[in-house]
């Protein structure tokens, strides 16, 4: 257990010195990227010195900020992986106010195209994407267990588990569960 806490306590490192540096090598100011992400200057501030963990929300407009896929920005700072990723291995992060819970099944890499994420939300959450952190991503979520809405792009999905939604996202997304069920789904981002 005191070895996970090590290495999540880690991984927020690492992301806060990897924002910083992503606005720094961009030449941005704080305000600068509040402006361009939406987000308060005084959170960027407390993200960027490692004091408050990000939220998706918060952690979704910066990588629309930056053009980024926000498992791309999260293998930034995760360890390279080996062909084999055994499942105990597998880097997972959690939204502690959404209780959204992200697995990497299969990081990003810079010699893939692709990769696949593992998703859980509880009953009665909505996640919500104002932009496509790249426009035109593709991707096919597979839904496993329990019921999803998700609205592409102005257009909204009613999934059941088994239900597979394909789509090339350009603008904003949400993902919704209902009030009596959770979802499990699988994301894969080409």
């Amino acid at each position: 257990m005191e070895n996970a806490m090590l290495t999540e306590s880690d991984t927020e490192q690492r992301l806060a010195a990897r924002l910083k540096q992503l606005r720094v090598e961009r030449g941005w100011s704080l305000d600068q990227l509040a402006s361009a992400s939406q987000v308060s200057r005084a959170t960027l501030s407390r993200l960027e010195n490692g004091e408050v963990s990000p939220t998706t929300n918060v952690l979704g407009k910066l990588c629309a900020a930056y053009g980024l896929a926000m498992s791309r920005l999260l293998r930034m700072v995760e360890d390279d992986f080996p062909p084999v990723l055994r499942r105990a291995g597998q880097s997972v992060w959690a939204d502690p106010v959404t209780g959204f819970i992200r697995r990497s099944v299969s990081p990003p890499s810079r010699a893939l195209a692709g990769e696949a994420l593992e998703c859980e939300l509880g009953a009665g959450v909505t996640i919500s994407y104002a932009a496509s952190p790249r426009p035109g991503m593709e991707h096919h979520l597979l839904l496993q267990e329990g019921k999803l809405n998700v609205t592409v792009d102005g257009r909204s999905h009613d999934l059941q588990a088994g239900d597979c939604l394909r789509y090339q996202l350009h603008g904003a997304s949400a993902f919704m569960t209902p009030p009596d069920s959770g979802a499990r789904y699988f994301l894969f981002l080409v």
